[in-house]
């Protein structure tokens, strides 16, 4: 319990514990303080009181709103109080709390400082009407006189919580809490509009300087290299080791090795793309580093020179394609041929061998706790693309990302493009309109940098690629990881439904629905500068 608290039999503590169910609330209070005033609150629905956590910011929510919280597994909402009252705001210190108060749904709102708890009779309870405070009458029950040791009276103010928020968060207050898990048989929304039959979809990476790539279909996920494998005795020097990845062992082979080039000491950039074997089994194809998400039209492949492949040296590359004019060159992998080389198989039959009780070591390693999530059947996952705004991540379904590209230095404005547009891009001869995703969210523009990435998606038939900060990874999420989002706005409750919960509750991913990315009218306006007779024209003389 926080010292500042006197110790009141049935009053919640920071650490969770539940009232005594014998105590009896109806006359006890909480008391705070906000900008100078007292306030109180009935201890009913007061579930805690705790020190105010780290927050995710939850875009196109009220400004009241600080972020949500993740409380030992459950998000929870932060509601700055001192700014829902329209007070000055101030920064956070040792006195600062949250109380955690159930309006349907658990709240958390930020106070100045917790008095104490107070036992009340009905009879020191006046009507609020005639008081002048930094809160209306409207959102005050009653009127608190409490006698003081100097002679003097403290006045404390009732708040009707409820009311104080429901114009703000409608859809917040007063409701039943939306359901914390998905249903049987529900998933999050994923989109299926996926790249049109003549065109392929990949995942490129890097490996000595040459690009390579994966069909997206055969990619499971992609994640960062830890700093320590598993190794195994008696195994090729292709074969890295091992590491655990929501308690399965996952073999690692070094496509470097593989391909007969030295190693790299360990970089923050390495990337293991799994890809999938018949049966379930996966395997960690260790990069240089993930490159893009590509969208390529299968004129732009061409098999493999038939004098390279003739004697099944090349036979696990099965085309390349020539972008950008013939500059770029990307070996498209065969994965069912890759996978079937010996030397996959004997990663896979060392991790076989392995046994218990390296998996039981590998599972319990710190060096590869953040990898770790909870068992669950493919069929329940979800894989996701993180990316970045700012501090916080959000997650889109792979299967919606038509393709992941660099941001150009220059943008190039085209009469008639909805105001909201940023520019245009020539993505392979055609007109790419693109928006800044900060923006759409309602956050502060940043200069543009080298990390910055263009996410495309289709959207009601439309390619519309949206600028995010960084593109960090594609997990592969568990079903129980995603809970409902606090509904705080209506459009944020569509655009954002889901929050993912990862490296054990301390990681907050917000899951987006990209169809709700533009609104209808904004749609409406997408399609009308898309079959503008003259948008192209402009783009193709500044390309």
């Amino acid at each position: 319990m926080d010292a500042a608290l006197k110790p009141t039999p049935g009053m919640p503590t920071a650490d969770g514990d539940e009232p005594d169910a014998d105590a009896g609330h109806a006359n006890q209070f909480v008391t705070f303080a906000v900008a100078g005033e007292l306030f109180a609150v009935p201890m009913a629905p007061v579930q805690e009181i705790i020190r105010v956590p780290e927050v995710a910011h939850l875009p196109l929510a009220p400004r009241t709103l600080d972020g949500l919280a993740n409380l030992r597994g459950r998000v929870l909402p932060i509601i700055n109080l001192r700014r829902l009252l329209g007070c000055d705001e101030r920064e956070h210190d040792d006195a600062t709390r949250a109380l955690v108060i159930n309006l349907g749904q658990p709240l958390g709102f930020v106070v100045d400082r917790v008095a104490s708890v107070v036992t009340i009779e009905a009879g020191e309870i006046e009507p609020a009407e005639s008081i002048q405070s930094v809160v209306d009458a409207d959102y005050l029950t009653g009127v608190i006189k409490r006698a003081r040791a100097d002679g003097g009276h403290d006045m404390l103010l009732v708040v009707d919580f409820a009311r104080l928020i429901e114009g703000q968060f409608a859809q917040a207050a007063g409701g039943s809490e939306r359901g914390t898990g998905i249903a049987a048989g529900e998933q999050i929304r994923e989109t299926e509009d996926g790249g049109t039959g003549d065109e392929l979809r990949l995942v490129s990476f890097s490996v000595a300087e040459q690009e390579y790539a994966l069909d997206i279909a055969e990619v499971q996920e992609i994640v960062q290299l830890p700093e320590r494998v598993n190794e195994l005795p008696n195994t090729p020097s292709h074969v890295l080791g091992v590491m655990s990845l929501r308690q399965r062992l996952l073999p690692l082979v070094s496509l470097r090795t593989l391909f007969g080039l030295p190693r790299l000491p360990y970089a923050e950039q390495h990337r293991i793309v799994v890809t999938s074997l018949p049966g379930g089994l996966n395997v960690g194809l260790v990069t240089d580093s993930v490159k893009e998400v590509l969208s390529v039209p299968r004129s732009q492949a061409e098999p493999m020179p038939g004098m390279l492949a003739a004697d099944g040296g090349m036979d696990e590359f099965s085309s390349i394609c020539r972008l950008e004019g013939g500059k770029r060159l990307v070996s498209i992998i065969a994965t069912d041929k890759l996978l079937r080389m010996p030397a996959i198989e004997v990663a896979l039959q060392a991790t076989r061998e392995a046994g218990s009780p390296l998996q039981q070591e590998a599972a319990m390693s710190a060096d590869n706790a953040d990898n770790t999530e909870d068992d669950g059947s493919i069929d329940d996952d979800t894989q996701v693309v993180i990316f970045r705004l700012g501090a916080e991540e959000f997650g889109v379904p792979i299967m919606s990302v038509q393709e992941i590209v660099r941001l150009p230095e220059t943008l190039t404005r085209v009469p008639r493009t909805p105001a909201f547009v940023e520019g245009v891009i020539n993505l392979r001869g055609t007109v790419l309109p693109v928006i800044d995703q900060r923006s759409r969210l309602g956050l502060p523009g940043i200069e543009r940098n080298d990390r910055q990435r263009i996410m495309v998606y289709l959207l009601a038939g439309m390619r519309t690629g949206f600028i995010v900060d960084s593109v960090a990874e594609v997990l592969r999420i568990p079903r129980d990881h995603v809970v409902a989002a606090p509904a705080m706005s209506d459009e944020q409750s569509r655009l954002i439904s889901r929050v993912a919960k990862l490296d054990g509750d301390k990681r907050l991913v917000m899951l987006i629905d990209p169809q709700h990315l533009l609104q209808g009218r904004e749609m409406q306006q997408m399609h009308q500068f898309d079959n503008a007779s003259g948008a192209q024209a402009p783009l193709a003389q500044a390309a």
